[in-house]
């Protein structure tokens, strides 16, 4: 019976047949340690003998004066600390007016109705090199009201014209006859953008897209040699980080042109699989190697279907990654 309870466990969750017999004696353990109460307190306490003492009254009336006299000696001593009272700051009249999300101060988008935790949120968005590009973006910031979006919407400029002038909610009028205090010059030319192979891109390539900076283009390479290389555009969705910008740029110039590199499956560690990014939960890894060691290599993408753990959302994502040599 403990061998046919082994092998149903193995079966069931893919491991060795070490590893069901330790689960197996785990199990009894806990059952008897579960059990082990009841019974105790039905066969083995009656039988325990238990000497009867009398009780000293005089020594238990002399320790409850000895700790009556402890606790008032404590309550002498001890003096509350004042509370203190903090005055509440009354709530800022809401007004609406013309606003630009990346120009307006944390002040103004208070008066705008944003509560104060989004606002200093929206400000630390921006001091880190974020920007507004549309007006869906607002929608990107954590915990940003639907509703309050909705309301705002219509308010939202993003013209350079339009800059709120500090300390109201009034736009801020171009003076036609200030003169520049320096000399006007041109911005350069930027050289027109040509299609490249994500695989074999580096940042100088990455960073001339727009909405893609230094920080983010590494992180592109990263999670690209985490890959082992792209195999479809879509891919380019679960990079974190890329906003709508971004994203629409590495789309349109960064194209897929050579293979991605593949993994032997069938000789591969679980070591060197974990550090697949499709690979990175242990749980499927050591699952996925468990069940090769135990009914032989893979030969064909169908046979990984037989792997409890693996789904087909996840056999879609890792076929293109894989090679059964």
């Amino acid at each position: 019976m403990f061998r046919k309870l082994a092998d149903l466990l193995q079966s069931y969750f893919g491991i060795s047949k070490k590893e069901a017999r330790g689960a197996l004696v785990l199990m009894v353990l806990c059952l008897f340690l579960l059990w082990f109460p009841f019974l105790f307190r039905r066969f083995l306490l009656p039988v325990l003998p238990i000497e009867e003492q009398p009780v000293n009254l005089e020594m238990l009336d002399s320790l409850a004066a000895a700790l009556e006299k402890a606790n008032q000696s404590k309550n002498r001593e001890f003096k509350p600390f004042p509370k203190k009272e903090y005055a509440r700051r009354p709530p800022k009249p809401v007004r609406v007016f013309d606003f630009d999300p990346n120009l307006a101060s944390i002040d103004q988008l208070e008066t705008l109705g944003i509560p104060a935790f989004l606002a200093k949120r929206i400000e630390k968005f921006r001091t880190k090199g974020g920007k507004f590009r549309k007006k869906e973006d607002l929608l990107n910031i954590y915990d940003f009201p639907s509703g309050l979006f909705h309301k705002l919407e219509k308010h939202i400029v993003f013209d350079s014209q339009t800059a709120l002038e500090p300390g109201t909610g009034k736009t801020k009028k171009p003076d036609v006859n200030k003169k520049a205090p320096y000399p006007t010059f041109r911005k350069p030319v930027k050289p027109v953008m040509a299609a490249f192979d994500m695989n074999t891109a580096d940042t100088t390539e990455l960073v001339m897209l727009r909405g893609i900076g230094s920080k983010l283009s590494l992180r592109i390479l990263k999670f690209r040699d985490a890959l082992g290389g792209f195999h479809s555009p879509d891919q380019y969705k679960e990079i974190f980080g890329l906003d709508s910008l971004a994203l629409s740029e590495l789309q349109q110039y960064g194209k897929v042109g050579s293979a991605v590199k593949k993994i032997s499956i069938n000789s591969v560690t679980a070591e060197e699989l974990s550090k697949h990014s499709y690979f990175k939960n242990k749980r499927i890894t050591s699952t996925i190697i468990n069940y090769r060691n135990q009914h032989g290599p893979f030969h064909t993408i169908d046979d990984l279907r037989k792997v409890r753990v693996v789904d087909d959302n996840m056999l879609k994502k890792i076929e293109p990654y894989l090679r059964f040599d």
